[in-house]
């Protein structure tokens, strides 16, 4: 019953949102090509989804703790609707931003909105495995934005393709509002200040400044190589076709799922011995620098097996939630993980967008963006995983049992 009324429409949002958060990594040189965008237009306007993304994730938390994840997850995807419908009809660079970014506020919940659910709903030893089983779904959103979305594009426009979207947000919503009850150990009562004070509690952890900047420098080149700068290099440098690239994405979330999965296992297994998860963290944002370096310096053999395991290592980042809300009591758990995520979407932002900063200083050719800009803007993004790795190791007396 559970399963049914509570943890499946929860996956069926964030299944949504990240397709939506995907989907430009295919229809990104559509777009380029239609309103003759920049690669610094094409970076903002996908990575706009990052930025209202965590920009919301503090009063995000805030509504979870008081109002519960239901209410707040479905009536936030009605914004994430109105979003897709703007993007699927604007004429004007400004009117897919805003588009964008409506989306970006709109699905901001839901993956907030399933932690949450989790932990109202099952006990503290499951938590990192449902965890990973949410980012999971993610991984099914993302495949569903690589091969299949190819195949679509041969048979609909990317305007009809976001029309679809448009009526399966509406499903979620109605999903989320007929069938997911309320839980009773919601809490209503405590004020704003309270609320805001717990904020402020977080913010005073040190080992949250470890988990958060580490988590940042992941995400800075996870996020946004796979949901789009990884598509345009394996055009650019490895010159595979958009049906290729279609595949390699395929392949590199099939390891986003596998990522998430085992990761999860492998830290509840951990809990379950009382061994803290910390190590295991630690040790794949390691690897996956080790599988970016290469790549950024345009190695393009066996480049799809090098792609998957940089973004399987990668799904490391899930656990920081675990790792932090164990310290917390539950009635926080909304506020720790959307605080946490502002990192995480960030770094998305930041990293996304900056790679096409440094792209776009290059002269850009009929083929595409010069290979050589590449090797510079997944520089950046290694040397901010290993200085986020550096500052996360050098705490890690702080995470004895976490």
């Amino acid at each position: 019953m559970i399963l049914l009324r509570v943890t499946l429409p929860f996956l069926a949002g964030y299944f949504l949102s990240y397709n939506y958060r995907a989907i430009n990594a295919l229809l990104g040189p559509l777009l380029a090509e239609e309103f003759a965008l920049s690669a610094a237009e094409l970076g903002f306007l996908t990575s706009v989804y990052f930025l209202a993304f965590g920009a919301f994730q503090i009063p995000l938390g805030v509504l979870l703790d008081r109002f519960g994840p239901r209410r707040v997850n479905a009536s936030l995807l009605l914004v994430a609707a109105c979003g897709a419908l703007l993007f699927a009809t604007g004429q004007s660079y400004a009117e897919l931003v805003t588009g964008r970014a409506l989306i970006g506020l709109g699905v901001s919940g839901c993956l907030m909105a399933s932690f949450q659910a989790w932990v109202l709903w099952h006990p503290p030893e499951r938590i990192a495995m449902l965890n990973g089983i949410a980012f999971a779904t993610g991984g099914l959103g993302a495949i569903s934005a690589s091969v299949p979305l190819e195949l679509l594009l041969r048979l609909l426009g990317w305007r009809d393709i976001f029309l679809i979207l448009v009526g399966f947000n509406f499903a979620v919503v109605a999903l989320l509002a007929a069938v997911v009850p309320e839980r009773a150990q919601t809490r209503h009562g405590e004020s704003l200040a309270e609320s805001l004070a717990g904020v402020g509690r977080i913010l005073a952890d040190a080992a949250f400044w470890r988990v958060g900047l580490a988590l940042f420098g992941l995400q800075a080149a996870v996020g946004s190589l796979l949901t789009l700068w990884m598509a345009t290099w394996l055009r650019d440098v490895a010159g595979y076709s958009r049906a290729e690239v279609g595949q390699v994405l395929l392949f590199a979330n099939l390891a986003l799922i596998a990522g998430f999965l085992g990761y999860g296992r492998a830290a509840d297994a951990l809990a379950r011995r009382g061994r803290s998860a910390f190590p295991l963290f630690a040790g794949g944002i390691g690897c996956a620098a080790a599988c970016l370096a290469p790549l950024a310096l345009g190695v393009t053999v066996a480049a799809p097996l090098l792609w998957m395991l940089f973004v399987g290592c990668g799904t490391v980042g899930s656990l920081a939630y675990s790792i932090l809300t164990r310290r917390y009591p539950r009635e926080m758990t909304g506020r720790v993980n959307a605080t946490l995520n502002i990192f995480t979407f960030g770094g998305s932002f930041l990293g996304q967008w900056g790679v096409g900063l440094v792209i776009g200083r290059w002269p850009q050719s009929a083929a595409g963006y010069d290979p050589q800009a590449y090797a510079y803007a997944f520089g950046m993004l290694w040397l901010a995983m290993l200085a986020g790795l550096a500052w996360l190791w050098s705490g890690r007396r702080l995470f004895a049992g976490a």
